[in-house]
């Protein structure tokens, strides 16, 4: 048994990116009273941490001083800024908020945080439910992303000369973090998400497998939409273990979104609870100190469900599938697993089969051989 922390406070779930916005900071509010009904926190493993605000030299280890001034002062209010040069927009994905600066901040810090009390040995694993932020660029915003809190925690280990597997389950591509270390032989960076072809943000084939001594440690398994719980974990099983296995390295950061979850109102995939945890049994079953991050998911009771079956297993724990009353009575919802799969047609089956068999065969041609596999 390894201490599990989890990082959370309410000021992570109070901003609104606009009324009408898919992404809701409120689900990170449901997913730790969820786990506060159930009694995680009392758990004899449990930590549970406030975050704090990463400061702007740790902003820079990836992002522009220029990108840094922008969010801050559009995020004050402060005029003279061209919102659209740095990737906001009223209506579109990013829209600016109010202390949109502070906001970022403390989210990207509480991945800097549960990095620290990883890398420290402190606890065995730590998951910044809030963090997973995975499509932002040096220089602007994208895909809801802000900051990119994943590839900020991946130089905080680089900086201490760790060795790092990032693994990345949300259904959209993690480019901004495989464009980080595109090129960086140090972090292998695996994205498991819906084809690019069929989904934002239109990245993530096979070919794209990194660059100069990165070359081979870029790795990207795009799956074809309605893929479903046996052919995700199938594929996931074939593709992601050996890999990190055969790179040996000294930590595991992974970003566990669940916008592949079936009723998503975002994605195609047709994962329910069993497919995604069993994904993050997986990861766990590596053994490696593990810094976990959240990321996508637009179903929020799902989101509450499925992250909270994932700390459970970072504190080797099942929760009772009946959901305690309050949130039961709360959310509408009767049980923490899900107990039926959704049914895919035959026809879009043999579609998802070949496509599957094709992609791993190509990473397999492709990759494989460049870790000795």
């Amino acid at each position: 048994m390894r201490r599990a922390a989890f990082i959370y406070q309410d000021a992570l779930s109070q901003h609104e990116l606009r009324s009408d916005h898919p992404m809701r900071p409120v689900r990170l509010r449901y997913t730790y009273e969820l786990l506060r009904e159930y009694g995680a926190f009392d758990h004899p493993e449990a930590v549970l941490l406030d975050p704090r605000a990463a400061t702007e030299e740790e902003l820079a280890w990836l992002h522009t001083p220029e990108y840094v001034a922008a969010v801050k002062a559009l995020g004050s209010g402060a005029g003279g800024v061209d919102a659209v040069q740095f990737g906001f927009s009223g209506q579109g994905d990013n829209p600016v908020y109010p202390n949109m600066f502070e906001a970022a901040a403390l989210s990207t810090g509480g991945s800097l945080l549960a990095a620290e009390m990883v890398a420290s040995g402190e606890v065995g694993s730590a998951f910044n439910i809030s963090g997973g932020l995975h499509h932002a660029a040096a220089g602007h915003a994208s895909g809801f992303c802000v900051f990119n809190d994943p590839a900020l925690a991946v130089h905080y280990f680089l900086n201490r000369g760790m060795r790092v597997a990032y693994v990345d389950i949300d259904a959209h591509h993690g480019d901004g973090v495989q464009e980080a270390f595109y090129a960086d032989d140090r972090v292998l960076t695996i994205s498991v998400h819906e084809s690019g072809q069929y989904l934002f943000p239109g990245t993530g084939a096979v070919a794209e497998l990194g660059e100069g001594p990165g070359r081979g440690y870029s790795v990207n398994l795009p799956l074809y939409p309605y893929t479903a719980d046996d052919d995700y974990v199938a594929a996931f099983s074939e593709v992601v273990p050996p890999l990190v296995r055969a790179f040996a390295p000294d930590v595991l950061v992974t970003q566990l979104g669940i916008d592949s979850y079936h009723s998503d109102p975002l994605t195609h995939l047709q994962v329910t609870t069993e497919g995604y945890i069993e994904a993050v049994r997986q990861l766990a079953g590596l053994g490696l100190p593990w810094l976990a991050l959240g990321g996508g998911g637009y179903d929020v009771n799902a989101v509450a469900r499925a992250w909270t079956l994932a700390y459970g297993v970072m504190l080797e724990t099942d929760w009772p599938d009946q959901l305690p009353i309050g949130f039961a009575q709360e959310h509408g919802a009767g049980r923490l697993r899900d107990e039926l799969s959704p049914e895919v047609p035959s026809n879009i089956k043999v579609d998802v089969r070949r496509h599957l068999e094709e992609t791993v065969g190509a990473i397999r041609q492709q990759i494989f051989p460049l870790h000795g596999l």
